[in-house]
């Protein structure tokens, strides 16, 4: 690490990184003021570490290919500031994919393994920290993502912090963190939140009570990020109103976890039975026995399926909005 005022640190992935596709599923919509792409192609994220907030922008090295793109480099430059500058530089490379190995994924079907070449950049994310997932992953329990992804906005806008780092009315600044950008509340901010609060932001009783749940037994939830994909699914199932969907969702970003298939989802059966077979009304056990050959790595499968963008046309309604927040 270096640098006097800013820490830094470089790092170069084994094989292609694509910041994007790596660091993509952290993002919880266009507005999350968690994340954000900047015209540069840096991403930054606003985190809640063990140390504390921090802010930390990661952008391809200059003559790399590292970033936006999917070509054969993986050099990047990062600097973070904040309590959590230190422990986000060190979590760096398992951010960026270190602990993957998507080499060992071995494609057995043909869209597969045409987006799996398309996509050498495509690495899965581990961020060591559970609640930051687990919370908006509870927000989009049962409702459409544009309900959820709002919900988020609002609740961390109005008590989470601002993120830490130069800010673009500092002259001095070579960079400045992104205008807009929060760090999540903490724990014992989101058990302070008034119901009405929770109402207004579209959340309704049962998703805001298993989030109090969660964040009372917060020091115990992150630990699963030190555990086996596997038991830290199982801990997080301990708390009521947190089943297989949510926990697999969480994993998948916390842990990098390349198995942790989602079922119980509304759209994904159906995207993998039209993907493999042409089938569009698969069920979790139909999509689990067409992954079985993926034994291991059913999730990176799954997200191939996904980026290969061969999604069955929608033929019934989107699931309706309800804004609880005008009952």
């Amino acid at each position: 690490m270096a640098g006097r005022f800013t820490p830094t640190r470089d790092w170069r992935a084994p094989g292609p990184l694509d910041l994007r596709l790596v660091l993509g599923p952290l993002r919880r919509g266009p507005a999350d003021p968690t994340f954000r792409i900047t015209p540069d192609g840096a991403v930054w994220r606003a985190c809640r570490t063990p140390d504390g907030p921090g802010t930390l922008r990661v952008a391809a090295s200059h003559g790399a290919d590292g970033g936006g793109g999917s070509g054969g480099g993986g050099a990047v430059r990062a600097a973070a500031w904040g309590p959590g500058a230190d422990w986000l530089l060190h979590q760096l490379p398992h951010l960026l994919g270190e602990s993957d190995a998507p080499e060992a994924f071995e494609p057995r079907h043909r869209l597969v393994a045409a987006t799996a070449r398309r996509r050498p950049g495509l690495r899965l994310t581990q961020t060591g920290l559970v609640l930051e997932s687990l919370i908006p992953s509870i927000l989009e329990q049962k409702v459409t993502t544009d309900e959820a992804y709002r919900a988020w906005r609002l609740l961390v806008r109005k008590y989470g912090e601002p993120a830490p780092g130069p800010a673009s009315a500092s002259a001095s600044a070579s960079v400045s963190v992104p205008d807009g950008m929060y760090v999540m509340p903490a724990p014992g901010t989101w058990r302070m939140i008034p119901s009405w609060e929770w109402h207004r932001a579209g959340v309704d009783n049962k998703r805001a009570s298993t989030i109090l749940r969660a964040v009372r037994v917060a020091r115990r939830l992150e630990e699963a990020a030190t555990m086996p994909p596997g038991e830290a699914q199982a801990r997080l199932e301990r708390v009521p109103g947190i089943g297989p969907w949510t926990s697999a969702e969480t994993v998948q970003r916390s842990h990098g976890a390349p198995d942790a298939v989602t079922v119980g989802d509304l759209h994904l059966p159906g995207i993998v039975g039209y993907a493999l077979t042409g089938a569009r009304d698969a069920d979790d056990t139909a999509m689990l026995d067409l992954l079985k050959p993926y034994e291991g790595q059913r999730h990176r499968a799954a997200r191939l399926i996904l980026l290969s963008g061969r999604i069955p046309p929608r033929r019934t309604p989107k699931m309706p909005r309800v804004d609880i927040a005008q009952l």
